[in-house]
């Protein structure tokens, strides 16, 4: 089982991992953010950095989906059942997202910006894709809250354009989504860190796609 968490910086999707994980007793493959060496020096300089931190994080991510596979081939060879795994954001999101938000923007070159997707090709031909997508719809308002409430310096100098955008590019994503099952959840009406019965709610249409 491959559940993956996708969403906007500050959508919440680290906490729901945690969360989901605590109640299911299943694994988490975290972001890399903390001891990520060039996430603060992007958001100083997104065109300096910008092909740097997205090798950085698609190599990540690629490690994480190696750990996956690896994880499904011992428990085969071994007959038992393989290790659940919680997956806070995806590789399909490095390159449909933020990598083509940067293009975009001008912030990465045409010529970073094709190799970086030749490498990201590359690696879709050892990916398989999550059991079950959760993408956390959020309204710009409410990223921005979380983005301040959690305290990261280098994150309070986001513009709101950049947040808008990558917003942009996430509908655009699940909209044309069609790799596996997809569960939307509009976390401005939610609050499951201390409402109990809005992560119950979110449980409860988790189990149902995982049954289907």
């Amino acid at each position: 089982m491959h559940i993956a968490i996708t969403g906007n910086i500050g959508a919440g999707k680290t906490t729901l991992a945690q969360m989901m994980a605590a109640h299911y007793k299943w694994d988490v493959l975290y972001e890399a953010v903390e001891g990520n060496p060039y996430l603060a020096d992007f958001y100083a300089d997104m065109r300096r950095w910008s092909f740097n931190l997205q090798i950085f994080f698609l190599n990540s991510r690629f490690a994480q989906m190696k750990k996956i596979v690896d994880n499904q081939q011992v428990s085969r060879e071994k007959a038992i059942e393989p290790t659940p795994m919680i997956q806070d954001r995806t590789i399909y999101e490095d390159a449909a997202i933020f990598a083509r938000n940067l293009y975009q923007r001008g912030d990465m070159s045409e010529r970073d910006y094709l190799t970086y997707r030749q490498v990201f090709e590359n690696m879709m031909s050892l990916v398989r894709p999550p059991d079950l997508m959760i993408y956390l719809r959020a309204s710009l308002p409410r990223l921005r809250q979380r983005i301040q409430k959690r305290g990261r310096n280098y994150e309070q100098a986001i513009s709101d354009t950049y947040l808008a955008d990558l917003n942009q590019l996430y509908e655009e994503f699940v909209t044309t989504y069609q790799l596996g099952p997809l569960l939307i959840l509009n976390v401005d009406t939610l609050d499951y860190v201390t409402h109990p019965s809005d992560f119950d709610a979110i449980l409860q249409q988790i189990d149902a796609k995982l049954t289907r």
